[in-house]
């Protein structure tokens, strides 16, 4: 017979092996599917992993994509370390992304040094307050975080929407749902020539290294561990749950506002309907990969970055649909799960006599 057995203790091996055993999976998985739909799956896999690297200016834009990823993960790592099942990312980027692109248009006109630090800093705050409504619903009445920040993040779509069919669309754009492009005051500076990386990278990063000094050198991460791994041992200790709870998710909800207002006033240079395609959503993904570790985002942030450039790619060049290549990456988070499972269990084997 085989059946599932708890470990006496979690397994380090498994620990370590499990996103990788993921991936391996997933790209087995993923050359069943490419022959499935009659495309050759080594050029699928080609496409999709080694294209986007293959020169400066690709590689460039894999940073472009990296830093959302890598911003709103690393603010949901803390939470989820603190079991605070925040699926809002997504919502609160957006509402970053409005929120910063209102102020960028205030200050059209403007050439102020002050113009992009308080841009950025409006779209900072509009991600804590889309983060901070459901924190207080949650702590006040108890409500399902899970279900309350998905929620949002659909308000927060439609409220983008909104805006730039009506108060922020650009009275010259001839009808299109767009603002005005913003202006060089409030755009952020590239890094390097001929290339769209621009300092929400520089961001992306600083931010995982201030989420692993937070978690592992201070005081207030021991707590966010504690709290994580038993509530009634973060009593006991008297630690305060609801702080511990408010400070998680508003700085996910910063992080994650960052990252859209780094969008609109970086790439993309002003607000338009798809800020995101799906990036709060895919960081859920990255987060795991990364062992809810910010360091380990970094690297998990980087590979679906190439996963998001890579399928472009296998749109243009092969004609894979959009819909296959987020199925893979839905796949990967499966799987990730399912081998992180046996971290706390595993297979046992034994024998039945049978009359």
């Amino acid at each position: 017979m085989i059946r599932i057995q708890a470990r006496t203790e979690p397994s380090s091996l498994m620990k370590v092996v499990s996103p990788l055993l993921a991936i391996a999976l997933t790209l087995i998985f993923g050359c069943v599917l490419f022959s499935a739909i009659g495309k050759s799956p080594s050029q699928a896999l080609h496409v999709l992993l080694i294209a986007p690297l293959a020169d400066s200016y690709n590689i460039g834009e894999m940073f472009v994509k990296m830093a959302p990823l890598l911003l709103c993960a690393v603010g949901l790592s803390l939470c989820y370390r603190a079991n605070m099942w925040n699926i809002g990312a997504e919502g609160q980027l957006l509402a970053g992304a409005l929120g910063g692109s209102a102020m960028a248009l205030y200050f059209m006109d403007s050439e102020s040094s002050f113009a992009l630090p308080i841009t950025l800093l409006a779209g900072v705050v509009s991600g804590m307050i889309w983060a901070a409504i459901p924190t207080f619903l949650k702590l006040r009445y108890n409500s399902n975080l899970i279900l309350t920040t998905i929620m949002f993040n659909y308000i927060a779509l439609y409220l983008l929407i909104w805006a730039v069919h009506g108060p922020l669309r650009d009275p010259e754009g001839f009808g299109f749902p767009e603002s005005a492009l913003f202006s060089d005051a409030t755009l952020l500076p590239t890094l390097f020539e001929s290339s769209r990386t621009h300092l929400g990278i520089v961001f992306a990063v600083l931010s995982g290294v201030v989420g692993w000094f937070i978690l592992s050198k201070t005081h207030l991460g021991f707590q966010i561990r504690v709290f994580g791994a038993d509530e009634a041992a973060t009593r006991y200790a008297g630690f305060s749950s609801k702080k511990i709870s408010w400070f998680v998710m508003l700085f996910a909800g910063a992080l994650a506002g960052l990252a859209g207002v780094s969008e609109t006033t970086g790439p993309i240079g002003q607000l338009v309907p798809n800020v995101s395609p799906g990036y709060g959503y895919s960081a859920i993904i990255v987060a795991y990969l990364g062992r809810l570790h910010p360091i380990g985002a970094i690297l998990a942030a980087a590979f679906m970055a190439v996963l998001y450039m890579g399928g472009d790619l296998a749109q243009i060049e092969m004609g894979i649909p959009v819909a296959v290549v987020s199925m893979f990456q839905g796949v990967l988070l499966f799987f990730l799960l399912a081998c992180d499972f046996f971290i706390n269990n595993r297979l046992a084997f034994s024998n039945q006599a049978t009359n």
